[in-house]
């Protein structure tokens, strides 16, 4: 899953009285086989286009744009909210993520009247909890959605200031412009949560000291518990409360010994840091791309096919 701003900097630098909010039919895009794909549509600050390959036979990604007011005041900060949900077990926990977060995080703007990491943090929050609930009522008729999760990555762009906020391993990265040379470099806006990297191994046996399983490299490829290679997630709530991880839920999520705290988190990694004009585009994705392209080769992808003079 890809979605790609363009032409940042068309209105970032300036006050916008445009008031726009993405539809089902401003989204209207291209269906060929398992792609389907948007060339280009518009923004408060430029121009977006969006991709999504259908890996499975039941498409359980989404992906999100909205654009306008970020909260319900009148006054409200103009911006856009782009989130990239990599759902995995089924497609519950993506569509709800898509269908909450951003209403949820337009709530707590607008209590707070302004955009902040504390808004972001209670959006993921609130949604997290919501999903549980859901999970919850679910669980007698449906037990599987326990098992059930969404990666859940989210740019927010306020005036001059942009957002990243991550749990999973989706990624976000910037191509930004070198005056001197004419290159445009990638920079990687995100913080990752997937055991193959070090760190995060080393934050989870911190985080479980007495759990000397709490990692397992299964097959050459490292796991949580042996089952997830994802620290951080939406839903996943059998990782999260014990009481879920029983029957009747697949015997292949049921872990041996009982837990006590939550083996993952849905606490979001956020970075806050200002535009700079030669900041060009974003790119937002799943890891599905990642695997295939490093930070730069998707940048350069970018810089030299565009879609419009910038």
């Amino acid at each position: 899953m890809l979605t790609k701003l363009m032409n940042l900097f068309k209105a970032c630098w300036q006050p916008s009285s445009d008031r726009y909010t993405h539809t089902d039919s401003d989204l209207a895009g291209r269906q060929d086989g398992l792609l389907w794909y948007k060339d280009s549509g518009e923004h408060v600050y430029g121009e977006f286009s969006m991709a999504v390959i259908q890996a499975n036979n039941l498409l359980e990604d989404q992906s999100q744009l909205e654009s306008g007011p970020l909260s319900s005041l009148e006054c409200g900060p103009y911006g856009t909210f782009v989130g990239v949900y990599d759902g995995h077990g089924g497609p519950e926990t993506s569509r709800y993520v898509n269908d909450h977060l951003f209403q949820n995080m337009k709530r707590f703007a607008t209590e707070q009247q302004s955009m902040s990491t504390d808004v972001i943090r209670k959006a993921y929050q609130s949604t997290e909890e919501g999903f549980i609930s859901f999970v919850t009522k679910q669980w007698p008729v449906k037990p599987q959605i326990a098992a059930v999760g969404s990666c859940c990555l989210v740019g927010v762009i306020c005036g001059s200031t942009l957002y990243i906020a991550n749990v999973g391993d989706s990624r976000a990265v910037l191509g930004r412009g070198v005056k001197a040379t004419g290159e445009v470099l990638a920079v990687q806006l995100s913080v990752e949560h997937n055991v193959a990297i070090e760190s995060v191994r080393q934050e989870l046996h911190s985080m479980h000291p007495d759990d000397k399983q709490i990692v397992v490299l299964k097959h050459n490829v490292w796991r949580v518990k042996g089952i997830i290679q994802i620290s951080r997630s939406i839903g996943d709530v059998y990782l999260k409360k014990a009481e879920f991880n029983c029957e009747p839920l697949h015997v292949k999520f049921r872990l041996r010994e009982p837990f006590k705290k939550p083996i993952l988190s849905a606490e979001p990694s956020i970075i806050v840091q200002p535009l700079q004009p030669q900041d060009q585009f974003l790119i937002f994705a799943s890891d599905g791309l990642w695997e295939h392209l490093s930070n730069q080769e998707a940048v350069n992808i970018v810089q030299n096919n565009p879609r419009n003079p910038w």
